[in-house]
């Protein structure tokens, strides 16, 4: 595919394959297209997002999600989060986003777990993230990451306040 950079690659040969693909931090990781299941709590979650309870109306947080899009970080890895929460609209509308998000909520695929604990949580906190929720279908499990504190567990459904200004409910 010569030519075409990470992105181009991904979106063109991963999709005709029927996988998407990611790179964090230099390491490639390959995920079958997601299930009904998993696409129903994305959405199911993606519908709860909204500022947090008591924020100031006039508080700088949009609260704009999106889910399955790539996002392009600082270092040139790519990451494809089942849900990412923005301050505000992300100005590329047709390639990888290029903004970071403030957090982001991952929901487990059975036989994915490392890639969304081992490899992503590490990697998004490195990158500036504030908020990372790894939600685990199977166990109802909600495991809620953020730089300089230890890890919170919860039982779905919780509502979280993200350092953002939003909530999302799990």
């Amino acid at each position: 595919m010569q030519g075409m950079d990470a992105y181009e690659f991904a979106t063109t040969v991963g999709e005709q394959a029927g996988v998407r693909m990611e790179i964090a931090g230099g390491i490639p990781t390959w995920e079958a297209f997601p299930s009904y299941r998993h696409q129903t709590h994305v959405f199911r979650i993606q519908s709860s997002i909204r500022r947090a309870e008591g924020t100031a109306a006039d508080g700088n947080c949009g609260c704009v999600h999106a889910s399955d899009v790539y996002i392009r970080f600082p270092d040139g890895s790519l990451k494809r989060p089942d849900i990412a929460i923005f301050c505000g609209e992300p100005t590329e509308q047709t390639e990888a986003i290029t903004m970071l998000p403030e957090a982001v909520v991952e929901i487990v695929s059975p036989g994915y777990e490392g890639k969304d604990l081992a490899i992503g949580v590490p990697f998004y906190l490195r990158s500036g993230l504030k908020d990372v929720i790894v939600f685990d279908p199977e166990t109802n499990g909600v495991r809620h990451f953020r730089p300089g504190h230890s890890e919170a567990q919860h039982t779905s459904p919780v509502t979280i306040p993200l350092a953002c200004g939003c909530q999302v409910t799990v």
